[in-house]
């Protein structure tokens, strides 16, 4: 039975977004290309909590988490594209819909007691992770109750096989299945006709002339992948052999091409359907 309390604005959210067209999206806020002095937000925009109704306010939880090797601005690598990427989504999410969100998000730690305040967590290149075995029965608890894991940006089948041997230490038999394009989840708010595959914009710009927008050569197709719970309810998305975090934090840094041509279409109408969809099931 789900146990997290999930934002009462969002039944109201389909309402409000629903007439958007993809086409609509580049009149988000008259995007300024150059939004602000470069600042610990990151030039994203802020705006003041919802003090009178806490509850109702959608808060972006990114997972913290041990990797094998490398880092990202001297940390691990579940910092890459942060915090510009979660900023972001987050002033999206505030700006398109009715729902009240933080400006801030958040960091935890699986084993962190406060895990269980978030219905949706978010892990980003899982590709040399390692969980502990207090993480697999934090995480393993997590989803069973309710909560809702997106995994993203990891790339080729090396990666693959790493995430996978680390989730099946929380599911050993659990099924993880290709969610096909009809899925709910990928026409909740935007309807997309096709998978979104989102390359970090140094590959956009050189591959474009040839079509290719993969980061690795075993890497082509993009993957939607989810795991469910004994009652149906899709628990875990894990988004392979893409990006939409790099759609995300990039849109005011890599230019007006790849907003239009990665951010607008791709990254950010597939991020808005995973959360949206995590929250009203």
């Amino acid at each position: 039975m789900n146990s997290f309390r999930k934002p009462s604005r969002w039944l109201g959210l389909g309402l409000v977004i629903a007439a958007l067209t993809l086409a609509s999206l580049v009149a988000w806020s008259q995007h300024d290309w150059r939004r602000g002095e470069r600042d610990k937000r990151g030039g994203v925009e802020n705006w003041g909590r919802d003090e009178e109704l806490p509850n109702d306010t959608f808060t972006f939880a990114r997972i913290q988490y041990d990797s094998r090797g490398g880092s990202w601005r001297g940390r691990g690598k579940w910092s890459i594209d942060y915090p510009e990427s979660d900023l972001n989504m987050s002033f999206r999410l505030q700006q398109l819909t009715a729902l009240k969100v933080d400006p801030e998000g958040t960091v935890l730690n699986l084993t962190d007691d406060k895990l269980f305040h978030y219905p949706f967590i978010y892990i980003i290149e899982p590709g040399e992770l390692t969980f502990s075995g207090d993480e697999v029965k934090a995480l393993r608890k997590y989803l069973l109750t309710g909560g809702f894991l997106m995994v993203d940006d990891f790339w080729g089948e090396k990666e693959w096989q790493n995430f996978e041997r680390e989730f099946r230490r929380v599911f050993p038999t659990r099924e993880i299945i290709e969610l096909p394009l009809e899925h709910e989840i990928f026409q909740s708010v935007f309807p997309l006709k096709e998978k979104p595959q989102v390359p970090n914009p140094r590959t956009a710009i050189q591959g474009a002339s040839r079509g290719i927008t993969w980061e690795r050569w075993d890497a082509e197709t993009p993957h939607y992948r989810g795991v469910y719970d004994d009652d149906g309810r899709l628990m875990v998305i894990i988004c392979h052999n893409t990006d939409l975090g790099d759609g995300w934090e990039e849109e005011s840094r890599a230019g007006e091409w790849y907003f239009k041509e990665f951010s607008e279409p791709r990254a950010y109408p597939m991020g808005i359907n995973i959360i949206f969809y995590s929250m009203t099931h």
